[in-house]
């Protein structure tokens, strides 16, 4: 049985009087997580939230990584960086990067690379635009993005990588892909995990990031190929998030 990941995107949002508050009740309402939990936050935090969580059941990391290790890339943050405040996760290639700063598949591939070299386990997003999916390309484009990813991975190196399946369409709408809708997606995606090594393929960790709340995270949860969460506005209310970590 895969261990259920739930992990926290804070996004733009946050403050030093906040965050003490949130990460309190977090950790408080979490001591002994029958699940693993993360939280990824804006780089300015990582202190604040290593300060806050060492000790704790709850890891922590970053939001972005750069393709770079170090030099002249001003507000980038390297993967060292992250090593330097114990960030055991990073997200990489969220569809807000790929939509906003225009990455591409292969630079996302190379944020992975950073990662992995660093031992911080990165993960990885895929997902289709509303457009996408009504033109039936969905597994189509995630497999695209995906693949970007395998094809420079060392077969050895799969199991270290978690998977977050978000369908653009469903992210801050309110619209939410259906249990199966969602299943049928993460199946597909296992199975091209499967091609490049299928013992590790079992192990990867594929997370549903399509506005998981406390109400719907049970049936996303019990579907057999759905991990876990990668949490949005959820993640930034308390009883919100330790609701949906019940639910894992």
């Amino acid at each position: 049985m895969r261990r259920k990941l739930v992990a926290g995107n804070w996004k733009m949002n946050g403050s030093l009087v906040a965050n003490a508050a949130l990460l309190a009740e977090i950790k408080a309402g979490a001591a002994a997580p029958a699940c693993d939990v993360a939280l990824c936050v804006p780089a300015p935090y990582l202190a604040q939230c290593q300060a806050a969580l060492a000790g704790s059941a709850i890891a922590w990391g970053g939001q972005d990584v750069s393709a770079h290790t170090a030099g002249a890339y001003t507000g980038e943050v390297s993967v060292s960086m992250l090593e330097d405040f114990s960030c055991r996760y990073v997200i990489v290639g969220h569809s807000e990067r790929r939509a906003y700063h225009a990455e591409s598949d292969a630079v996302v591939a190379q944020k992975v690379l950073r990662a992995l070299e660093a031992g911080v386990t990165p993960i990885v997003c895929v997902g289709e635009t509303l457009a996408e999916r009504e033109a039936g390309q969905t597994e189509a484009v995630v497999g695209r993005q995906l693949d970007a990813v395998l094809n420079v991975l060392a077969d050895a190196d799969l199991a270290r990588i978690v998977v977050a399946y978000e369908p653009v369409w469903a992210i801050g709408t309110g619209k939410t892909a259906t249990p199966q809708m969602a299943q049928d997606v993460h199946l597909a995606l296992r199975a091209q995990l499967a091609k490049k090594n299928a013992a590790a393929a079992l192990e990867v960790k594929i997370l549903y990031g399509g506005s998981m709340k406390p109400d719907n995270a049970v049936e996303l949860l019990a579907m057999p190929d759905i991990d876990g969460g990668l949490i949005g506005g959820a993640a930034l209310k308390s009883a919100d998030f330790l609701a949906i970590i019940a639910a894992a």
